[in-house]
């Protein structure tokens, strides 16, 4: 399977998740699974950039650069979606959480878990490839997320309470998914840098 059909399975994959979740968070009153919705939203912007710069690469032949603009607008978009979620996060945290509806959470998250592993095995081997490691990145990240918004609502479900756990869940994945970003903007910037490099005087 060729680079442009497997992103555009990936990128399938995560538009009908971003809905799922939009619809399941906003219905069980779950910040984390609307943090994973927002994830979602920026993997899927992100894919289709590197779709975009894989299509300009094939035409003009600077495979190079593209991919990593396409990196760097990836995973800027994570970072903003990350702080957006780890602003509502804190504030459930300080004014109180609604109630959480623990099954839906659940059964949403393990599926969203199920779809990211299977996302990161359609994308195979991306070693070398910024554009492609950033895809890998947020799929990766996706899956662990749902895991962990999954064990919550899990909690949550057996406990008939510790709502607050919901929003504890959804500030950790951001933190965490905001370190890696930040990392992966870091290679992509010091990869432009050695792509332009220094004007040579004549």
């Amino acid at each position: 399977m060729t680079r442009e059909r497997r992103l555009g399975l990936v990128l399938a994959i995560n538009l009908v998740l971003l809905l799922a979740l939009v619809a399941v968070g906003l219905l069980a009153h779950s910040v984390a699974v609307l943090a994973s919705g927002a994830d979602y939203l920026g993997d899927a912007l992100g894919t289709a950039l590197s779709l975009v710069a894989l299509r300009m690469s094939a035409r003009r032949g600077s495979a190079g650069r593209a991919n990593s603009y396409a990196a760097l607008a990836n995973s800027g978009l994570l970072l903003a979606a990350t702080v957006a979620v780890a602003a509502e996060a804190l504030h459930r945290l300080i004014s109180g959480t609604p109630s959480i509806h623990g099954l839906q959470v659940l059964i949403v998250s393990l599926i969203a878990a199920a779809a990211m592993i299977s996302c990161a095995m359609i994308l195979g081997d991306v070693e070398g490839d910024l554009s492609m490691e950033s895809v890998m990145l947020d799929t990766v990240a996706d899956a662990a997320a749902a895991i962990g918004v999954a064990i919550a609502g899990a909690v949550i479900l057996i406990t008939g309470g510790t709502y607050w756990l919901d929003s504890l869940v959804a500030l950790v994945i951001a933190v965490i998914v905001a370190y890696h970003a930040i990392r992966l903007i870091g290679r992509v910037r010091t990869e432009l840098g050695r792509t332009h490099g220094p004007a040579t005087p004549r």
